[in-house]
């Protein structure tokens, strides 16, 4: 009786939104700071290759089958869903970080839910509310006030590698909207163990030709990056995707975004203990980006029905 009330408690869990949104945006906001530790021994370049590749090796064995039993239509969207959220960003954002700092690449992760709403009005139909639509624009005045009114930012001169962080965020709503909207019924375990089986292809060409494999010598000042990177890659990686895809089939992309006003807020207390600036507009804008999270939520729906 205990184990079937355990497994009831997991599995309300499991497809509470709010618990997910919460994990998630914990799990995501930590991942710039990890980042940023990361980067102390390895290049972006090796950082974003091992992201893949080490979660498409957890995944393998659920991946693969998945992908052999596809139809080709399926097959199709999930390669281009994970081109968008699960390959090109682990690239985009470590680059981003050898410039820019690990809370204002956080802050400006909170665009997504402005690109998913612009992405889609204009390729899928979808329209919102206006309450929503001014939830997200009172969301951006605030990560735009923390990025270009804080005298503790440095990356004003840095603005190419900020917009590879936009960039990342964009490539993230448009992996929401196609996952949502294309692989509505696919079940969440294996679309994330399906995109990283087969990215982790590419990715481990990449990693090759970085010449980490060749060239890495174990050293003593390398354990702790090594134990960030783990991190990173199981928890913000790996298991925050099942989860992320878990919560956009459940409610929707705009919801699911709704973490990247969250994650923000953890980035900044990341960096606040790690010794970057604080400063008026961090408060300032966290409190613009919570009320934008406010009117951007959307009533409770019944969850989609996601087959074994």
């Amino acid at each position: 009786m205990s184990k079937i009330l355990g497994i009831t408690f997991m599995d309300k869990i499991y497809n509470n939104r709010w618990f997910l949104l919460l994990f998630i945006s914990i799990t995501w906001g930590s991942s710039f700071i990890l980042i940023k530790k990361s980067l102390l021994i390895f290049s972006p370049y090796e950082i974003g290759a091992i992201r893949v590749v080490g979660s498409g090796l957890i995944l393998a064995a659920i991946g693969i089958p998945a992908l052999l039993r596809m139809r080709r239509s399926t097959l199709l969207w999930v390669i281009i869903a994970g081109f968008f959220g699960n390959f090109v960003p682990m690239f985009l954002f470590p680059i981003a970080q050898t410039q820019v700092s690990s809370s204002l690449a956080g802050i400006l992760d909170s665009l997504v839910p402005i690109f998913i709403l612009a992405f889609g009005f204009l390729f899928f139909g979808i329209k919102s509310k206006l309450t929503q639509v001014i939830g997200a624009i009172i969301g951006f005045i605030g990560a735009a006030s923390l990025i270009f009114f804080s005298e503790g930012n440095s990356e004003n001169s840095q603005f190419g590698y900020a917009m590879l962080i936009v960039l990342g965020g964009a490539s993230y709503a448009v992996n929401s909207l196609i996952v949502k909207e294309k692989l509505p019924e696919l079940d969440a375990i294996k679309l994330t163990a399906a995109v990283y089986s087969f990215w982790a292809i590419p990715a481990g060409v990449i990693l090759y030709f970085s010449g980490m494999i060749q060239n890495f010598e174990m050293q003593p000042n390398y354990i702790e990056p090594i134990i960030y990177m783990s991190f990173l890659t199981i928890f913000g990686t790996a298991i925050a995707m099942l989860l992320y895809f878990k919560l956009i089939q459940n409610t929707s992309a705009v919801f699911a975004s709704i973490s990247s006003f969250l994650l923000p807020v953890v980035a900044i207390i990341w960096g606040i203990l790690d010794g970057e600036e604080f400063n008026f507009w961090y408060i300032l804008g966290g409190v613009l980006i919570l009320i934008g999270i406010y009117l951007i939520r959307e009533k409770k729906t019944a969850p989609t029905s996601i087959p074994a």
